[in-house]
């Protein structure tokens, strides 16, 4: 019972294991595989589009096995991401994009002004 309870409010304790265990495998990387990934997954947590728990943990699943495959077969750092990290991690994340955090705050933006322009319209007409 308390258990839903505390998920109700913070969210699911699975998907947050889920995403503890893919960190604890990032640490695990050997260099110079653990600084780039960290790095990515900086940028994710930051910048990523995502906006739901599943789509989350299981994008960072597939992150992590990107750099132990890329560790494992000692791919170079180059060769993982080209010649423009940023482009490359971006890529990566439209990949799971859907729905995204940043949709709500446009469609509020839009919302606002619509309302906006329609009070002024009313204004001018009274």
């Amino acid at each position: 019972m308390a258990a839903k309870w505390i998920e109700y409010l913070t969210g699911s304790l699975e998907q947050k294991k889920q995403y503890r265990q893919s960190v604890a495998r990032i640490k695990a990387l050997p260099e110079p595989y653990l600084s780039a990934a960290k790095a990515g997954q900086r940028y994710l947590l930051v910048n990523g589009p995502v906006s739901d728990a599943d789509t989350l943990v299981t994008m960072f699943d597939d992150f992590v096995e990107l750099w132990e495959r890329a560790a494992a077969d000692a791919t170079p750092l180059r060769a993982v991401v080209g010649d423009d990290p940023v482009e490359f991690i971006e890529a990566f994340a439209q990949a799971y994009a859907g729905r995204q955090w940043i949709d709500k705050e446009r469609e509020r933006l839009r919302q606002t002004i619509d309302g906006a322009e329609r009070r002024t319209g009313e204004e001018k007409e009274s």
